[in-house]
C-alpha cells in the first residue's frame, strides 16, 4: 500500500534564530515531534564518507563483519540480520526486523571518576572490524559532526521552550550518545506476516538525527490526523525527532512519536537496498531530568518524578528486554 509523503516542517539552522523560527520548532515538536533540518554545519564529505564506510562494511566478507561482533553483552559493534525486534519495546511480538546494524559510542574517553565509575558502562570500548581501512576514521568524524549538530539543536530547543540558549549545556557536555549505521538489504524473498524492516517504536533519548539514503521502503511516522505517512528528506538534509526523554523533560508538551521502517514493494529489487545513519543523542548519565519550568502552567504539578538521564535509559532498556507474563 502506498502511503502519503509527509511534509515535515523545515528548520534552517543557517537562518537567524528568531522568535518566529522558535515558534515554528515548538509547534512542530508539539504536533508531530519530527522536523527536517537544513543549513547545518556538517561537511558534505563527512556525510558522504560515513555513507561510503557503511556500505563498505556491509559489503565486506562475513568474516570481516563478524570481527566486529562484541565479545560480551556490550551494546557496540555489529548486530547481524534478524537479531532485533524494535516493537518489543512496546511489548509487541513480531517476527525479527529485516535490518543489520553497526553501533559505536563515544571515544577518546577521559580517565576520570565520571567516565570510570557508575557511567562506565556507557563508555565501553568500541568494537571495530578488522581489515577495513578508513572505516573507523570515517565514522569517528561523523560522530563528531553529530555531537556538534546535536549541540546546535539543543540550543535551538531551549529557545523554542522560552529558555536561555545555553540552558541544556550543563546536561550534555559528557553525553552518552550512540551512532548506528543501519543496513536494510534488498529482500530476497517474501517477508513473514507482520514483519518490517524496523518495527514500530519510539526513541529513548533527547533527540535522534537520521540521514537515510533514498530507496524504497521508507521511514514512516504515525501522525494524529493522517495515520502512517512516509518521510524522505532531500539529499543533504537530516530528519530529527524527539525522544521519550525530551517528551518527559517538557512534561509532554513535546511528543515522542511512533515510527517504523516499511518493507519495499515486492518488485523493488536491488534498488530497495537502504542505509541510514542514526545518531541517538542522550544527555549525561547524571543529568537531572525534571519538568522544565516553562512547561508547567501555574497551579499544575509535573507528570513525572525527577530522574537522571542514565537511569531513564537503563529503565527503558530493561523494559525492552523484559516481556510481561
Amino acid at each position: 500500500m502506498t502511503l502519503p509523503l509527509a511534509t515535515l516542517p523545515v528548520i534552517d539552522l543557517s537562518s537567524p534564530h528568531t522568535a518566529g523560527l522558535a515558534r515554528t520548532l515548538d509547534q512542530a515538536c508539539r504536533d508531530i515531534g519530527f522536523i527536517v533540518v537544513r543549513g547545518h554545519r556538517v561537511p558534505a564529505p563527512v556525510l558522504q564518507g560515513a555513507f561510503d564506510a557503511g556500505f563498505s562494511f556491509f559489503d565486506a566478507r562475513e568474516a570481516v563483519r563478524n570481527s566486529a561482533v562484541p565479545p560480551d553483552d556490550r551494546v557496540r559493534g555489529y548486530t547481524p540480520l534478524l537479531r532485533q525486534q524494535l516493537a518489543a519495546s512496546l511489548h509487541k511480538q513480531t517476527p525479527p526486523d529485516l535490518f543489520e546494524r553497526f553501533r559505536m559510542g563515544r571515544f577518546d574517553i577521559p580517565d576520570d571518576d565520571y567516565h570510570r565509575s557508575r557511567a562506565a558502562g556507557w563508555f565501553a570500548p568500541n568494537v571495530w572490524p578488522r581489515d577495513l581501512p578508513g572505516f573507523r576514521h570515517a565514522l569517528e568524524a561523523y560522530y563528531r559532526a553529530m555531537e556538534a549538530l546535536a549541540g546546535d539543536l539543543m540550543q535551538l530547543f531551549a529557545r523554542a521552550l522560552d529558555l536561555p540558549p545555553g540552558y541544556f549545556d550543563r546536561s550534555i557536555g559528557r553525553h552518552i550518545s550512540s551512532l548506528c549505521v543501519n543496513h536494510y538489504p534488498a529482500l530476497e524473498g517474501p517477508a513473514l506476516a507482520g514483519q518490517l524492516r524496523a518495527g514500530e517504536h519510539t526513541d529513548y533519548g533527547s533527540l535522534t538525527i537520521v540521514a537515510p539514503t533514498a530507496a524504497p521502503g521508507r521511514l514512516q511516522v504515525l501522525t494524529r490526523e493522517d495515520g502512517w505517512v512516509e518521510v524522505e528528506p532531500p539529499p543533504g538534509h537530516f530528519v530529527v525527532n524527539i525522544g521519550d526523554l525530551m517528551a518527559q523533560w517538557t512534561n509532554d508538551r513535546w511528543v515522542s512519536t511512533l515510527h517504523r521502517v516499511a518493507l519495499p514493494a515486492p518488485d523493488a529489487g536491488p534498488r530497495a537496498r537502504r542505509l541510514s545513519l542514526v545518531f541517538f543523542h542522550q544527555p549525561d548519565d547524571d543529568a537531572l531530568v525534571e519538568c522544565i519550568p516553562t512547561c508547567l502552567a501555574a497551579g499544575n504539578t509535573p507528570r513525572y518524578s525527577p530522574i537522571t538521564s542514565g537511569e531513564h535509559l537503563r529503565l527503558k532498556i530493561t523494559r525492552h528486554f523484559t516481556q510481561p507474563a
